[in-house]
């Protein structure tokens, strides 16, 4: 059985038009039946451009979104039917690093409250020694010093704030980590370093994973296997390797063109 199924998922959203006088309604088929496996300790990368419905698909499967129809069987348990707090309790197994990492980290709090807070959704109980000890863990599995957890996320730079985001999605210790566009926003020096870090900590942790990008060279280096995504379908979904090397679908091949190429010259 495969850890994560979704089958002929579809995610609609209603938007209005027309005038007062006379009323219209538009429907956005933002995921339009998607259908996918992973298997546990691999890593998918899902691509495609901004507006295809890979961010939909990722808060739809996190239940941030609801879905129109379609089912999400989370190691052999559908989602969708769970209640809100069962979710809640359940999304422990699931979390996301988002791209703007310093939007989803709280201004206000030190870093070590921040990882402590998450800590505890797991372990309600930990405190003291036993909770510094395991945000020092988390800390230094990321590549930062001890002394980060004093510090507030505006003392740091994007590359090393996203280090903490990572580290606070594994913090209620999870099985299944949805990283959308989580380096799309930083150098691209910095973008090798992680994801570099997420691979290492993926085979460390044996975690399961869905990488989000509109860069298929970046999904083709992290990914196990590739899914092609574009106007809320799969248009393509296979091996990293046949996928990058050897595509079938135009667009994905239209992906593959847009990659920048190295020029020399002499």
């Amino acid at each position: 059985m495969p850890y994560l199924e979704i089958k002929q998922l579809h995610t609609h959203f209603t938007q209005r038009t027309g005038t007062i006088f006379s009323p219209g309604k538009h429907v956005i088929r933002a995921v339009n039946g998607v259908s996918l496996s992973l298997e546990k300790g691999e890593i998918l990368g899902l691509v495609g451009e901004s507006g295809c419905g890979k961010s939909t698909l990722s808060r739809t499967i996190m239940q941030l979104v609801p879905a129109t129809s379609g089912t999400i069987i989370l190691n052999g348990e559908d989602l969708s039917k769970l209640s809100s707090s069962q979710v809640r309790k359940r999304r422990l197994d699931f979390q996301m690093v988002f791209q703007d990492p310093y939007g989803s980290l709280n201004p206000r709090l030190t870093i070590f409250s921040t990882l402590a807070e998450a800590v505890r959704q797991r372990h309600p109980k930990l405190k003291g020694k036993a909770l510094s000890t395991r945000v020092e863990s988390l800390i230094a599995s990321v590549g930062l010093n001890a002394d980060a957890m004093r510090k507030y996320p505006h003392e740091f730079s994007g590359g090393q704030r996203q280090r903490i985001a990572i580290a606070r999605a594994l913090a209620p210790e999870p099985k299944l980590i949805i990283a959308d566009e989580p380096v799309s926003a930083l150098d691209v020096s910095i973008q090798s370093q992680i994801l570099n870090l997420i691979k290492s900590l993926q085979k460390e942790l044996g975690l399961t994973m869905i990488f989000i990008s509109h860069d298929l060279g970046v999904v083709h280096y992290i990914a196990d296997r590739i899914a092609v995504m574009y106007r809320g379908k799969i248009v393509e979904s296979g091996e990293a390797g046949k996928v990058f090397h050897h595509p079938e679908a135009d667009y994905t091949k239209q992906l593959l063109a847009s990659i920048p190429k190295l020029v020399t010259h002499g």
